[in-house]
């Protein structure tokens, strides 16, 4: 499953607050840390299990299923698309 940010949505590091933000066409979404880490993952390339390896080197405990599961959901949200 590839996963790539929805053609509406835009992931931008806004520098004065130090924040990761989803912006949607009405709305802003602050992020996590670790939200922003696997949005900024969906490029469109790389599937779950990559997404996964990469936030290994980051991150010591990640769990596959965790990922996919915020995927899933954001994707029921219409924020990502997965192939």
């Amino acid at each position: 499953m590839i996963a790539r940010l929805a053609p509406h949505v835009r992931l931008t590091w806004q520098p004065a607050r130090e924040e990761w933000l989803l912006v949607l066409p009405e709305a802003v979404v602050v992020l996590n840390d670790t939200a922003a880490d696997v949005l900024r993952l969906c490029d469109g390339v790389r599937d779950v299990d990559a997404i996964v390896s990469e936030l290994k080197a980051t991150y010591d405990d990640v769990a596959g299923a965790d990922v996919d599961e915020l995927l899933r959901d954001l994707a029921g949200q219409r924020l990502v698309v997965l192939t």
